[in-house]
């Protein structure tokens, strides 16, 4: 069952979707963060950067070594991450060190790896394990139906435009 979320975290949620499509438009693989501070203003957002070669530049690996020195761990506590897939274990890891707050996702790893397999495409080289099995303390909530929908539409667009 999806979780229950308000208008601004949908927004929040779109945004990511949105902005990944734009990593997809740029050569990128299909994944957007942002970063909600505790007062609902976003703190920072981003796209995967992967394309370079640096398979580690993922937005919300970004968001962890951003608010490590730029904001106190009382902000980070209060802050939520919003996401266009659920973080994989190397983000999930920075998170928790970090101490940021609860995890908002459209699409969950789970459905990333099935969609990958149904597309042909080969699997990620770490196992996509859910936040949870990572870092037991986080505060999740995922996926959020129809925007991973739109989010398996971004692979599928990935896997068929470059094989």
């Amino acid at each position: 069952m999806p979780p229950t979320l308000n208008d601004d975290d949908l927004a929040h949620l779109r945004r990511c979707v949105d902005l990944a499509r734009e990593a997809l438009e740029a050569g990128d693989e299909p994944f957007g963060s942002v970063l909600v501070g505790p007062g609902g203003d976003v703190r920072f957002a981003d796209r995967n950067r992967v394309a370079g070669g640096d398979a580690t530049q993922h937005p919300e690996f970004a968001i962890a070594r951003w608010s490590a020195g730029a904001m106190t761990p009382e902000e980070r506590a209060a802050s939520t991450v919003y996401t266009s897939g659920e973080h994989c274990p190397m983000c999930a890891a920075a998170h928790a060190w970090v101490g940021l707050g609860p995890i908002v996702y459209a699409s969950s790893s789970e459905q990333l790896a099935a969609w990958r397999a149904e597309l042909g495409a080969p699997p990620a080289p770490v196992r996509p394990l859910a936040i949870t099995e990572v870092a037991p303390a986080l505060r999740v909530a995922g996926p959020v139906p129809p925007l991973d929908e739109e989010v398996r539409a971004l692979q599928a667009r990935l896997v068929h435009e470059r094989p």
